[in-house]
């Protein structure tokens, strides 16, 4: 199962880095940074509930806790990619980084994270729960 985890978490990364990129350079120019981040956010859910509901049956969770350990890998991993890509690949200083989770400034990137997180247990309960 980790492969199957880790292989579907460079899917979620490298469609959100493509969709990073359009936002930063088609929206942000089009629709002003601030509804730019709105439209990325919600594209970026879409993707990860997309990528979510067409692998999960793959990975085959047994239950609901295997479903936020997914989650949480998914999370984990997501985090430290992020940072890393702002550390290391554009130098951005730390207050930067944490900037980007702040809500109270506009960024949406927790959100993101949140619903990272909260997809493969959402998606659980879709497919094998729900009645």
């Amino acid at each position: 199962m980790l492969i199957k985890l880790l292989l579907i978490f460079l899917l979620i990364a490298l469609a959100e880095t493509a969709n990073g990129i359009v936002r930063l350079r088609l929206l942000s120019r089009r629709l002003g940074n601030r509804r730019a981040r709105i439209a990325s956010l919600l594209s970026g859910c879409l993707i990860i509930l997309l990528i979510t509901w067409t692998t999960l049956p793959w990975i085959d969770p047994a239950s609901v806790s295997d479903a936020l350990i997914i989650g949480t890998l998914w999370l984990g991993l997501m985090l430290a990619y992020d940072i890393a890509i702002g550390r290391w690949a554009f130098g951005m200083r730390w207050e930067k980084i944490l900037a980007d989770f702040d809500l109270r400034r506009g960024n949406y990137l927790a959100l993101g994270m949140a619903w990272i997180f909260l997809a493969p247990v959402g998606v659980f309960w879709l497919q094998y729960e729900a009645p």
